[in-house]
């Protein structure tokens, strides 16, 4: 599967740690991520992982067209709702693509517990049906 992670600043160390705990799940699956984020995912496991640019110089949108092309499979995103974003309609953009096209979508530590052990039982092997169809 391809997955995306994605944090807003002050979520950034909630994402670290949650790939610390899940590595073991994660590894097995093609990974993505916005600059800063991946950056700090790769320092703190060493896990591959294509970077894009950070969310705010166009790194959400890059995800958004993955998704839009049926070519992500789950997105990670934790986001922080207490402070604004300068990048905000970008944000809006990347949930509503994952809210069209059917792409799971995690963000806040909760929910992405819950993906990612869904992941690790073989809840996404639906997506391969998608695959095949393009």
């Amino acid at each position: 599967m391809k997955i995306s992670l994605i944090a807003h600043d002050k979520k950034k160390d909630d994402m670290v740690q949650f790939t610390i705990a899940y590595k073991h799940i994660l590894e097995k699956h093609d990974l993505f991520a916005t600059g800063t984020t991946g950056l700090r995912i790769q320092e703190a496991t060493g896990l591959k992982i294509h970077r894009f640019q950070s969310g705010p110089l166009g790194g959400d949108q890059e995800i958004g067209a993955l998704v839009a092309k049926n070519e992500m499979d789950a997105v990670f995103f934790f986001r922080d709702p207490l402070t604004a974003q300068p990048h905000e309609p970008d944000v809006s953009a990347l949930i509503r693509l994952c809210d069209v096209y059917a792409i799971p979508l995690a963000t806040n530590m909760g929910t992405a517990e819950i993906l990612v052990k869904g992941l690790e039982r073989g809840d996404f092997t639906w997506r391969n049906i998608i695959h095949e169809k393009n």
